[in-house]
C-alpha cells in the first residue's frame, strides 16, 4: 500500500510538471500511466486512495498559486478536486478487469473530467489534460475533437503505456507503439481547412495597477484613467503615422470595476478615450445589475464612439467563492470572514451568440471562462470570425496562474481554428494566431498596448461539434461499463454458490 501512495503521489507531481510553468510536457502521458499502473489490481478502497494521492500530487502543485488568497483557499481547492481522482481511482479498480482495459481508463478519465467540469458550483476544468497539450503532437488533435478529444488522446497514451509495461509483449506491444505513432502523426498532416474572410487591426490595452498590483479595486480610478490614457496616446500615435488605425480597441476586465454608467467621473474617462481614438472600444467593467442591486455583472460592453454602449457579453463563469458564493446561508456561518468580502453575488451570462464590432463577429470570454468549453465554441460555431479574451490577473500576477491560462487561451485559439487578442490589465497580454502560436505579448507588470492585423476566418472546425459531446458520452459509457462489470461480477458469484 505505502508503495501505490508513493506511486501515485509521484505520478502527480510528474503529470503537474507537464503543464505551465515547467512545461516538460514530454511528460504528459507518463503522469497518468505511473497512475494507472498505481491503482491497477488494487482493490476498490486502495485504488481509491491512490487517485487521492495522484490527486494532492497533481492538484497541490498545479494550482499552488492559489496560495496567495491564503492556505485555506488552497488546501480546500485541492481536496476538492483530489475527491474527483479518488473516485477515479475507485472506478478503474472496477474497470480492470474488462477487456480492453486501456481503453476503458481513458474513457474513465475523460468522465471524471467532465464531471468536475461541472461540478459543483460550475466546475473547475482547469488540469485537464487538454488543456495543456499546445507545445506537444497531441495540439494537431484540437481541431478535430477540441479538448475532451484531446484529454482522450493523452490518457489514451498514458493507458497504452500501462498496458506495455504489465503486458506488453511481442506483437501485440509493436502494434501498440505503432498505432500511438500513427495517432500522434496522422493529424499533423491533415487539418481541417480554414477559410479567411479578411483581416482585421485590433489594439489591446494593458494600463497596469498600481502599488503591488493585486489590488484593482482599491485603485480602480487609477486603473480606468491609465486605460483612458493609453487609448488617447494610441490616438496620437495612429494620428502620426506611427501606428496603423485599429478597427476597435478592447480593454481588459476590470478595466472599471465601478459601474460606468452610474459613475460619472468613470463614465467621463471612457468618452475622452472612445472620442479620441474614434473607434469602438470593448470595456470590460463591472456593472450593478439593474434588476436586482443585490448582485452585479462583470462584463464587456462595446463602446461606440457614434451610437454609444452597445452589445454586452456577460461572465458565464463567475467564480465560486470568489465572485458569488454558493449557499451563502449555510457557508456564511462558517466563514463568516472570508464570505463578507463577497458582498454581492456576480451573475452568470447566457450568451452564445458572438458580439459584433464594426462589422466584424467577435467571440469573447472573460478571465476564467476561456477554461470552460461552453464560452467561445459556441460563438465559434454560431458565426464569430476573431476571439477576444477579457482578464484581469491582478489577484495571481505574482504567480504562474498567468502563464497557465495563456497557455489554455493558446489551446483555444488552436481548437477554433481563431486568432485571439487577449487583454489584461497587468498581464499577460497578447495576440494568438488561430494555430496557436504567440504573435505578440506584453511584459507583467506595465503599461502598454498591441495593435495587431489579425486573420479572419468564418470556416467552423470539427472541433465545436465533436467537443461538446465526447465528455457526455465519455460519462454514459463508463457507467455503462460500470454496470457490465457489476453484472458479470453478481453472476460468476451466483454461479460459485451453486
Amino acid at each position: 500500500m505505502p508503495t501505490r501512495l508513493l506511486v501515485a503521489t509521484m505520478a502527480g507531481v510528474v503529470t503537474a510538471l507537464a503543464f505551465e510553468p515547467v512545461t516538460w510536457v514530454w511528460l504528459m502521458p507518463v503522469g497518468p500511466a505511473a497512475y494507472f499502473l498505481a491503482v491497477r489490481g488494487a482493490g476498490t478502497l486502495r485504488a481509491a486512495a491512490a487517485g487521492a494521492a495522484y490527486g494532492v500530487g497533481f492538484f497541490g502543485l498545479h494550482v499552488i498559486w492559489m496560495r496567495t488568497l491564503g492556505e485555506m483557499p488552497w488546501i480546500a481547492l485541492t481536496l476538492l478536486q483530489t475527491s474527483f481522482l479518488a473516485v477515479l481511482g475507485a472506478v478503474l479498480a472496477r474497470l480492470s478487469t474488462l477487456r480492453c482495459w486501456p481503453v476503458w481508463y481513458a474513457v474513465a478519465w475523460l468522465a471524471i473530467e467532465t464531471l468536475r467540469g461541472v461540478l459543483p458550483f460550475g466546475g473547475f476544468t482547469w488540469g485537464s489534460l487538454g488543456l495543456g497539450v499546445i507545445d506537444t503532437p497531441v495540439a494537431a488533435w484540437l481541431p478535430w475533437i477540441g479538448v475532451p478529444g484531446a484529454s482522450l488522446v493523452v490518457a489514451g497514451l498514458g493507458a497504452a503505456l500501462a498496458w506495455l509495461v504489465v503486458e506488453g509483449r511481442g506483437r501485440g506491444a509493436g502494434l501498440v507503439v505503432l498505432g500511438a505513432a500513427v495517432a500522434l502523426a496522422v493529424p499533423t498532416w491533415v487539418q481541417p481547412p480554414r477559410h479567411a474572410t479578411g483581416t482585421v487591426t485590433v489594439a489591446v490595452v494593458q494600463g497596469d495597477v498600481p502599488g503591488e498590483g493585486t489590488f484593482v479595486s482599491t485603485y480602480h480610478y487609477e486603473v480606468t484613467r491609465s486605460h483612458a490614457d493609453l487609448t488617447v496616446e494610441l490616438a496620437r500615435r495612429v494620428a502620426d503615422g506611427e501606428v496603423p488605425a485599429p478597427d476597435f480597441v478592447v480593454w481588459p476586465e476590470n478595466s472599471t470595476a465601478v459601474d460606468p454608467f452610474r459613475n460619472v467621473r468613470v463614465r467621463a474617462d471612457i468618452a475622452r478615450a472612445v472620442a479620441a481614438i474614434d473607434r469602438p472600444v470593448l470595456v470590460g467593467a463591472i456593472s450593478d445589475d439593474p434588476d436586482d442591486e443585490t448582485r452585479i455583472i462583470n462584463e464587456g460592453i462595446v463602446m461606440d464612439p457614434v451610437t454609444g454602449p452597445g452589445e454586452r457579453y456577460v461572465k458565464a463563469h463567475p467564480v465560486p467563492f470568489g465572485e458569488f458564493v454558493p449557499w451563502r446561508g449555510i457557508f456564511g456561518q462558517w466563514f463568516t470572514e472570508d464570505i463578507g468580502l463577497v458582498r454581492r453575488d456576480m451573475i452568470a451570462g447566457t450568451r452564445q451568440t458572438p458580439l459584433t464590432i464594426d462589422g466584424t463577429r467577435i467571440a469573447d470570454a472573460i478571465c476564467f471562462d476561456v477554461a470552460f468549453g461552453d464560452t467561445l465554441g459556441p460563438q465559434v460555431r454560431n458565426g464569430a470570425e476573431v476571439g477576444i479574451v477579457q482578464t484581469s490577473n491582478a489577484t495571481f500576477i505574482n504567480t504562474r496562474q498567468i502563464d497557465q491560462q495563456f497557455a489554455i487561451t493558446r489551446v483555444r485559439a488552436r481548437e477554433l481554428g481563431r486568432a485571439v487578442a487577449v487583454a489584461s490589465t497587468n498581464g499577460r497580454t497578447g495576440m494568438i494566431d488561430a494555430d496557436g502560436s504567440v504573435l505578440a505579448t506584453s511584459a507583467t507588470r506595465t503599461t502598454d498596448v498591441l495593435v495587431h492585423e489579425l486573420p479572419r476566418y468564418d470556416s467552423r472546425p470539427p472541433s465545436v461539434w465533436v467537443g461538446p459531446v465526447l465528455g457526455p458520452v465519455a460519462v454514459v459509457f463508463t457507467l455503462l461499463g460500470l454496470a457490465f462489470r457489476l453484472r458479470t461480477y453478481r453472476r460468476a458469484r451466483g454461479q460459485g454458490a451453486r
